[in-house]
């Protein structure tokens, strides 16, 4: 079964910290441009962060720049989302989506980014005032 599947989501307090893993099952994300997104109840799903199959392009969202950091580890097909000083605005799910042929790098729009061949199940965070 081809997938991604997140985890790594929970409930903290608002300036806590989370770690997401985005991990594939099936196939291997060395060859693949990996974004996160989130979407919060009754609101439109925002892209948040995108890396490059190597590594060596990263781009953010302006609501998460500075406090989010985008990673991964190839060997274990797994790319990593670091949050910390996280907010109550922050509270969303949160999914990864795998692609070949857009780019990442900073000063391109997430929002225009795509297509994705994989997408997760998503992964609740929730912070906490």
């Amino acid at each position: 079964q081809l997938q991604l599947v997140e985890s790594g989501g929970g409930l903290v307090q608002s300036g806590g910290s989370l770690r997401l893993s985005c991990a594939a099952s099936g196939f291997t994300l060395e060859y693949y441009i990996i974004t996160w997104f989130r979407q919060a109840p009754g609101k439109a799903r925002e892209g948040i962060s995108c890396i490059s199959s190597s590594g060596s392009s990263t781009n953010y969202a302006d609501s998460v720049k500075g406090r989010f950091t985008i990673s991964r580890d190839n060997a274990k097909n797994t790319v990593y989302l670091q949050m910390n000083s996280l907010k109550p605005e922050d509270t969303a799910v949160y999914y990864c989506a795998a692609g070949t042929s857009y780019s990442c790098s900073a000063g391109v729009s997430l929002a225009r980014a795509g297509p994705y061949d994989y997408w997760g199940q998503g992964t609740q965070v929730t912070v906490s005032s």
